[in-house]
């Protein structure tokens, strides 16, 4: 009986989830034609000499998939080089319950395995759908990543299941191409540099995940990296050697009471002047993700970062938008929105600022905002927000604009400068100093 409900219950998942994904699913972005990666790789990124001459290389694969399946506790495992454990291609269902992926044997294509699944332990491929649940993934390997799923169409829908990783260039779980991955209630802990325990790379995607643990553990790993469509509620998610989550170009991360905790140390090693942050966004010009507006959003749950500023916003357009969450900083630092030297290819120095929309909603915060000469700030706070902090208090910089409605309020805690106040100056709390606004 236990047997049948549960059998009952994936095909319900699978139902759901697949009509979800199929409703959901992104095109592809369009992939830039000679563009040159830049020396020193952006975190959890390959870069490639030209992306737009790559060509689709997923290597071999130990089991394939290519009919339509029901399998229950069956142990798929390589040790060869760019072989996946097991493989799900085609226009083919795969019904996978308490299945074993062990995946050992390296890659000579951190690109291949990137992008295009070489040597995951589990990909699904050219349009098929895979259901996972009670699944246990484990890879060894460098350029491993957990559970993969590549192209457009192709969904991957995976349930309380466990997946780790120990080697660089492996994340946990990731899409590429246009690929969607449905997680519900994982457990997901990966080790290696650049090896984000939610992934996604070249072509984007869409994740939805609910519930579960996401850990990274190595440089350059946060806990989300996107240039997809990133969708998070209800899970706690920690780097403990990295920036907490980083999106870059036109895409997106979605949180929703989760408790996200990042601590970058030494991430970059010999690039001293590296920014130190608990959330980036930014565009690294490696041809990985699409030019254009990134957002983040984030309700409820908590934000903390224990090295650096809260966010750093860098070389794109931006709008994050925040709703009663509780924010830890590290250094007092909330927002910095910046050029950067350009040593690791982040546009061209002296005309890479970023342009960020902050909005915030019944939020709380504190801290310092610094915009540089060359970025641009909107911040909105409305709905009882109420903000004890400065902005720019070495003076006039960047252009600010600064929107209050009538029940939010902004106490300084240093003199700031602006360079236009929308609201009433009555909702500025002056504690003493002052606020100087240029228009």
């Amino acid at each position: 009986m236990v047997r049948r409900l549960l059998a009952l219950g994936a095909v319900c998942l699978l139902l759901i989830g697949t009509a979800l994904a199929r409703e959901a699913v992104a095109q592809p972005p369009a992939m830039p034609s000679g563009s040159a990666a830049q020396e020193g790789a952006p975190p959890d990124a390959a870069g490639a000499d030209d992306p737009g001459a790559q060509e689709v290389s997923q290597g071999d694969a130990a089991v394939v998939i290519d009919a339509d399946a029901s399998v229950t506790s069956v142990v798929y495992a390589s040790e060869n080089a760019d072989e996946n454990a097991a493989r799900v291609t085609g226009n083919v269902t795969a019904l996978m319950q308490n299945i074993v992926v062990e995946k050992s044997g390296g890659t000579d294509s951190a690109e291949n395995c990137n992008f295009y699944g070489q040597n995951a332990g589990l990909l699904a491929t050219d349009g098929a759908s895979a259901t996972l649940w009670g699944a246990q993934v484990h890879t060894s390997g460098s350029g491993a990543n957990g559970v993969f799923s590549y192209g457009e169409g192709t969904v991957i829908t995976i349930a309380d299941s466990t997946i780790s990783t120990e080697m660089d260039n492996s994340g946990g779980i990731l899409v590429t191409g246009g690929g969607t991955l449905i997680a519900n209630d994982l457990t997901v802990d990966t080790q290696g540099a650049s090896s984000a325990a939610i992934r996604s790379d070249r072509g984007g995607g869409t994740m939805t995940i609910h519930g579960g643990a996401y850990t990274s553990g190595g440089t350059g790993s946060p806990a989300i990296y996107s240039t997809a469509g990133i969708t998070v509620s209800n899970a706690t998610l920690k780097a403990t050697a990295s920036e907490a989550v980083v999106v870059e170009g036109k895409n997106s991360v979605t949180l929703l009471d989760c408790d996200v905790t990042g601590d970058m140390q030494g991430t970059y090693g010999q690039h001293s002047d590296e920014n130190i942050h608990g959330v980036m966004i930014y565009q690294s010009m490696s041809g990985d993700a699409d030019v254009g507006r990134a957002s983040f959003s984030m309700t409820g749950g908590s934000l903390t970062t224990l090295a650096g500023d809260l966010f750093y916003v860098t070389n794109t357009a931006c709008d994050i938008q925040l709703s009663r969450v509780a924010l830890t900083l590290a250094d007092g630092t909330l927002l910095t929105v910046a050029g950067n030297s350009s040593s690791r290819g982040r546009g061209e120095q002296g005309e890479n600022g970023g342009d960020c929309t902050l909005t915030t909603d019944g939020q709380t915060m504190s801290g310092v905002i610094t915009v540089d000469s060359i970025s641009a700030l909107m911040l909105t706070m409305r709905n009882g927000t109420a903000f004890t902090g400065t902005i720019n208090p070495a003076g006039q910089a960047g252009d600010v604009t600064v929107t209050l409605d009538d029940t939010s309020t902004w106490t300084l805690t240093a003199d700031a400068y602006i360079t236009r106040l929308n609201g009433s100056a009555d909702q500025v709390i002056a504690n003493g100093y002052v606020l100087h606004v240029s228009e």
